[in-house]
């Protein structure tokens, strides 16, 4: 890779990867011993960091992601039609707006993370400024695309009434599409610092005023059905508020936060680069989701075919909130490693990070394949569709351990600032093979729901055999974007 520089390790980084830990002087060899063997297998000090850093990242999202699905809730008792107007809404609001979001935030996994692990304090703060700017003009842009959104969906063959409403209630979400950009932005400049357990608290306190303002909104208003997306506008805005309050007052941020300035306007179209690049590997993954759901419902009876994918599709994700926080914490520690110039920890925090989403992911398929029937029931009454589950299950465990190791490397690529491998590995894993081999067996082979699912799993498995060799084999320590993104637009680069 252009712009990278070889980095050897020291003599203590060697004996770190070859014993898993430093043996302190002195100690009692039986002891040593005793712990020898694990430390082997599984770091624990580093698989304790880890733990500690995702869990509450896991809580955090699960929280934020909450706002707009409670909305939901709310206006589905208003009625069927405002149910499906509103889940439609969502759903439109995810592929076009919220994951895209989500994916230009991903550069500060790269720019934040590095430069805090190279104690370039200063610099953070003028890339949370950056990319919120880049976020703010992307917004606009898809603002009108949901402005015209009942057009859009109807053209989509979606039925005309629901596009309507599901477009009223997009227009009342659009404020709190330009909030949710500045969220995720904030939460990777936190994150970065390794900011955890204070975000738990802060997630938690806008939700659950959110119960309150959609039910005054919805029942004590005019607004009705508009009322409950203007509620999650609204939590969503309180939310970018309180994390702003806590970035200003807390003394933790004085050194990485110094106020707003011109300085980010200088590096723009440097960062858009890597944002880009980071919002198409996001992308790219989630809506091979989408393109499965859409894809079932062309079968024969499409009503079964339909409801399995997105069942399927449903626990995938569901799954994903638990590898989401993995991801996130090997991002961060990659980042901070190479920053500070320690690849060898780096590898470290990437394979302690990998063994523990193994363990992981075979707890929840254990839990699934023991509780299919379970688990189904709650989606449907139909035993025809929860018994054609559960004939899906052996293949949805599979994809669920391969989506948990496709997550770890997703964030060790965020991490390393390889989102532009990332983005052409997503898009030929599953949009040149998956997606054909899924439309092959489906279709040709009347595998129907089962052949659809088999093709998607075999993309991922390719994905995650691609994002390994990527990562395991690139053992060069990447020259820090963000210093580069500085110099180029002559930016000064602080030193605290």
């Amino acid at each position: 890779m252009e712009g990278e520089i070889y980095v050897p390790l020291n003599k203590a980084e060697e004996e770190e990867e070859e014993l898993g830990l430093r043996v302190e002087s002195g100690g009692a060899k039986a002891g040593t011993q005793r712990r020898r063997w694990w430390y082997k297998s599984l770091d624990g000090e580093e698989a304790k960091d880890m733990i500690l850093l995702s869990m509450p990242m896991i809580l955090t999202n699960v929280c934020y992601d909450s706002i707009p699905l409670v909305s939901v809730m709310f206006a589905g008792h208003l009625g069927e039609e405002q149910l499906a107007a509103s889940n439609l809404a969502n759903s439109w609001a995810s592929i076009t707006g919220f994951t895209f979001l989500v994916g230009l935030s991903g550069a500060l996994d790269t720019l934040c993370g590095q430069d805090f692990g190279a104690k370039l304090y200063k610099t953070l703060g003028i890339h949370l400024q950056t990319s919120c700017i880049i976020s703010f003009f992307f917004t606009t842009l898809v603002s009108i695309l949901w402005w015209y959104s009942d057009t859009i969906l109807t053209f989509l063959h979606q039925d005309p009434q629901i596009s309507k409403q599901a477009s009223l209630y997009l227009k009342y979400l659009i404020p709190g599409l330009f909030a949710y950009g500045f969220l995720e932005n904030i939460l990777r400049f936190l994150q970065m610092q390794s900011v955890a357990f204070p975000l738990v608290g802060l997630s938690l306190m806008p939700l659950i005023i959110h119960v309150g303002v959609a039910y005054a909104l919805i029942h004590c208003t005019d607004l009705a059905f508009k009322g409950a997306a203007l509620a999650a506008s609204i939590s969503l805005w309180m939310a970018v508020i309180i994390l702003g309050m806590y970035i200003l007052h807390a003394n933790r941020f004085k050194d990485t936060w110094s106020g707003f300035s011109w300085e980010p306007f200088y590096s723009i179209f440097a960062n858009l680069k890597l944002a880009l690049v980071s919002a198409a590997m996001s992308c790219l993954d989630e809506w091979a989701f989408e393109l499965l759901v859409l894809l079932a419902g062309l079968l024969p009876n499409s009503t079964i075919n339909t409801s399995l994918i997105a069942m399927c599709a449903s626990t995938e994700n569901f799954s994903f909130m638990l590898s989401y926080g993995l991801g996130a914490a090997v991002s961060t520690r990659m980042s901070n490693e190479l920053g500070a110039g320690n690849p060898g920890r780096a590898r470290r925090a990437m394979t302690v990070a990998l063994k523990l989403t193994t363990f992981v992911a075979l707890a929840v398929i254990l839990v699934l394949i023991l509780g299919s029937h379970v688990w189904a029931g709650l989606f449907t009454n139909s035993p025809a569709i929860v018994d054609a589950f559960s004939s899906m299950t052996p293949l949805l465990a599979l994809s669920i351990v391969l989506d948990f190791v496709q997550a770890t490397l997703s964030g060790v690529t965020r991490g390393c600032g390889w989102q532009h491998n990332g983005a052409w590995i997503n898009l030929t894993t599953f949009y040149l093979i998956g997606m054909p081999l899924a439309v092959l067996l489906g279709f040709k082979f009347k595998l129907y729901a089962q052949g659809l699912w088999i093709g998607f799993t075999c993309g991922l498995g390719l994905q995650v055999v691609s994002l390994l060799l990527l990562t395991r084999t690139r053992i060069k320590l990447p020259a820090n974007p963000s210093t580069d993104i500085l110099e180029e637009q002559h930016v000064p680069n602080y030193v605290a």
